[in-house]
């Protein structure tokens, strides 16, 4: 899922934008064997490595495993059934839009996991992060 970062403060910003190569149905990277060819950005996770990224989501299983923490009853490797994960909600099938069609991102920005915007007040307390001052 792509991000924005606020230049300014360095916060990041989470979208509903998916990588091209997503499949927005399965949740499923396309072409994995070859990603790289296609997104040369693309990051190769490791316990190791997720547990630098403060970005990645509570339920990122790599993230779980830099925490030390079990992976959770839906996963694939606990459960054996590829479907859990969508059956739990907890995918972003039918959540997401692909990158080649959602135009900018700040357009997608998304609320952090779990948090609920406080429905008396939907005005934002100033300009977006990457509004110009």
């Amino acid at each position: 899922m792509h991000k924005v970062e606020d230049a300014d403060t360095g916060e990041i910003y989470h979208t509903n934008v998916a990588c091209k190569l997503l499949n927005l149905k399965t949740a499923q990277c396309s072409d994995y064997a070859r990603r790289h060819k296609f997104v040369p950005d693309c990051m190769k996770l490791t316990p190791k490595s997720a547990g630098n990224l403060a970005w990645l989501p509570p339920s990122c299983a790599y993230r779980l495993r830099a925490d030390g923490e079990p992976l959770p009853e839906w996963h694939y490797l606990v459960c054996g059934d590829r479907d859990a994960v969508h059956k739990a909600g907890i995918s972003v099938a039918g959540k997401v839009v692909s990158e080649t069609v959602a135009g900018p991102l700040e357009n997608h920005i998304v609320w952090p996991y779990g948090e609920d915007e406080d429905e008396g007040d939907l005005e934002p307390d100033g300009p977006a992060p990457w509004e110009t001052k």
